[in-house]
């Protein structure tokens, strides 16, 4: 019973260290990404062939 204990203390710590890290790097703009919305204009417009016809993914 005593090793449940210890594992579940265990697990907590690498849980924490890992939600410390995940938190450091959100704030260091490990996540932020500058180069999509750059490009993103350019395959909006991009063309879905189904069956004989070819419709456009831009809803009017």
């Amino acid at each position: 019973m005593s090793v449940i204990y210890v594992l579940l203390a265990i697990s907590l710590v690498v849980a924490i260290i890992f939600f410390v890290a995940f938190i450091v790097s959100v704030r260091q703009g490990q996540y932020d990404d500058a180069y999509t919305p750059s490009v993103r204009m350019l395959f909006e417009d991009e063309l879905v062939k189904t069956g004989n016809e070819v419709k456009s993914k831009v809803k009017n």
